[in-house]
């Protein structure tokens, strides 16, 4: 194992968070974390010689407000392995596109990997995600990454994905409060885009700054926070298919 990794993660649901540790856990002795859903603060310049790099997919991509995070680091002269998490559906772009991303940053590309986690919108679709069996798939990964990195390998690494990438998910409709809500603000404090505002006793969500990302959902200790019922229902029918399908992760060496 390596000393130290730093572990960059975008995790508004805690899903990617999960996966990345599994591997952090298969390759190095300690690992430093840096979320880079915090708001309001620039994230620290890696130091240590091996980077984790992990972001949810949405939509077939990686989140525009991660991809700004990553780019203001400074990945020259830095290994890094990057992490693609989704919620059974598919990843499309997003892999390569946090590739692409990494490398502008000046990060050499080490492993990749497509991980699956429980759905952000649909928590029935890979549900337990990742479990004991994508730990062990995750962890034998790990020892591969070791050894390539130990041989000092440069072979470049491929993975899936189109460029230009695939348009943004539009974002429709914004998670709603409901009646129950406290006001307690954990659902402003969890948003890492800033969307949501508390006055004169009501939540305001901005469409244009909302991403989607539910964590203000998975916040919320009252569970007054929902998508509205109807675009719920719309994910439930579009996805529900997926319930009962175990998509398989994918690594890249």
């Amino acid at each position: 194992m390596v000393t130290m990794a730093e572990l960059y993660y975008f995790s508004p649901t805690g899903g990617t968070k999960k996966a990345a540790e599994l591997f952090c856990a298969g390759v190095a002795e300690h690992t430093e974390q840096i979320d880079l859903c915090s708001r309001g603060q620039e994230p620290k310049q890696p130091e240590s010689g091996l980077v984790v790099l992990a972001a949810p997919v949405y939509g077939g991509r990686i989140l525009a407000i991660a991809a700004d995070k990553i780019k203001r680091l400074n990945g020259k002269g830095k290994k890094v392995v990057t992490l693609a998490v989704y919620g059974t559906r598919a990843y499309e772009d997003a892999l390569l596109e946090l590739n692409r991303t990494a490398e502008e940053s000046g990060f050499e590309i080490l492993a990749s990997a497509a991980l699956i986690a429980r759905h952000s919108i649909v928590p029935a679709v890979g549900e337990g995600r990742p479990d004991e069996a994508d730990q062990a798939e995750i962890l034998a990964f790990a020892g591969k990454v070791l050894e390539k990195l130990g041989q000092g390998e440069k072979n470049p690494v491929k993975v899936p994905g189109n460029y230009p990438y695939k348009p943004e998910m539009a974002v429709a409709a914004t998670p709603i409060s409901l009646s129950s809500c406290t006001q307690c603000q954990k659902c402003v404090s969890a948003c890492p885009s800033g969307a949501i505002q508390m006055g004169q006793g009501t939540t305001v969500t901005s469409l244009e700054a909302c991403i989607l990302c539910m964590a203000c959902v998975f916040a919320c200790p009252e569970q007054a926070r929902i998508l509205p019922p109807p675009m719920q229902e719309k994910m439930e029918e579009k996805l529900g298919v997926l319930k009962t399908v175990r998509r398989e992760n994918e690594f890249f060496l």
